[in-house]
């Protein structure tokens, strides 16, 4: 056996123990991680290997340790995940460094937004109730949520609701940077 299939091999077990152990049906995993049942399906049965962005969406709808999921090593009293090993995003100008851990997805979710000149990110409405928190560490951001819009510098924290269209853009000339949690997404 190779190695390759060793590791397909015990992805797919881990990600189908894990999907049973919560009583999740394909369909459930699918809308929980926005990856498609057919996808799921293709990796628990080892057929597919998943890009790292699949597989984070994947261990944070099922609640699984992302750094351990091949190991099998149960979690230290202390978990650490080192700066150059905490998953990013990259999406148009914008790097999304994701900084919870898998287990809080849906509860409390946070990410470090580096934002280039320019650069938007925006979101389709969360679940109802969802609130995102977003304090700028550096620069000017436009936070948008509905018909709101508000400008933000060095310092400032602003609370609005996600359940609707969103949108958090740099304003200026210059790079912004700064750190976004997730409620109740």
């Amino acid at each position: 056996m190779s190695n390759r299939s060793d590791i397909h091999d015990r992805l797919a077990s881990s990600l189908r123990e894990a999907r049973r152990a919560r009583g999740l049906s394909l369909d459930a995993v699918a809308k929980l991680s926005g990856v498609s049942r057919s996808m799921v399906s293709q990796i628990e049965r080892g057929e597919s290997s998943p890009t790292v962005a699949t597989l984070w969406n994947l261990t944070q709808a099922l609640q699984v340790d992302f750094a351990g999921l091949l190991e099998g090593k149960p979690r230290p009293g202390i978990e650490i995940t080192r700066a150059d090993a905490a998953p990013v995003i990259d999406r148009g100008g914008v790097r999304i460094r994701i900084l919870s851990p898998p287990e809080a997805v849906g509860e409390n979710e946070v990410y470090d937004l580096e934002f280039s000149p320019g650069a938007r990110l925006l979101s389709e409405p969360h679940s109802p109730g969802c609130r995102e928190h977003l304090t700028v560490i550096d620069g000017q951001l436009r936070v948008r949520s509905g018909d709101e819009d508000e400008r933000l510098g060095a310092g400032d924290v602003a609370r609005y609701a996600a359940d609707r269209d969103h949108e958090i853009g740099a304003d200026g000339s210059a790079p912004a940077r700064a750190i976004l949690i997730v409620q109740g997404s």
